[in-house]
């Protein structure tokens, strides 16, 4: 059994979205915008996001400023749907997703778009929406 490497290191910051999630969630929610899909090159971080957004951020050392900005667009009455490490000792996790609306930690591991193997870490879908907590 071969293991890709790179699910092991920080060599790739982009774990592409299972289409089977993805499609489960914009049953739910109807997405009219993804800021930052793979090998895009605009830059989401810097723009408007849509009414009901999906978001799976690059999971390297700006993840960050990608909730933040989830965070801040829901304040503007937006659904933002994150999908997220579940990195629960994480600054970003205690200052953004403790503010979500809702946590849904995922079973299991996901097999991120390519991937031989499972991914080295739990998943979570974060929605950030007008009922998002102001001040945790």
């Amino acid at each position: 059994m071969s293991v890709n490497a790179g699910l092991f290191t920080s060599a790739t910051a982009h774990w592409s979205t299972p289409v089977e999630l993805y499609q489960k969630l914009d049953n739910e929610f109807h997405f009219d915008d993804d800021p930052c899909p793979l090998h895009s090159e605009t830059d989401g971080l810097n723009r408007a996001w849509g009414e009901r957004t999906f978001m799976n951020p690059p999971y390297g050392r700006q993840i960050g400023d990608w909730l933040r900005k989830a965070y801040e667009e829901s304040r503007l009455g937006k659904t933002i749907v994150c999908l997220i490490p579940s990195r629960t000792d994480t600054r970003w996790w205690h200052d953004y997703v403790m503010r979500a609306k809702e946590i849904r930690f995922l079973r299991g591991r996901l097999k991120f778009g390519g991937a031989q193997n499972s991914a080295p870490f739990p998943s979570a879908v974060v929605v950030f929406s007008r009922r998002t907590i102001a001040n945790a």
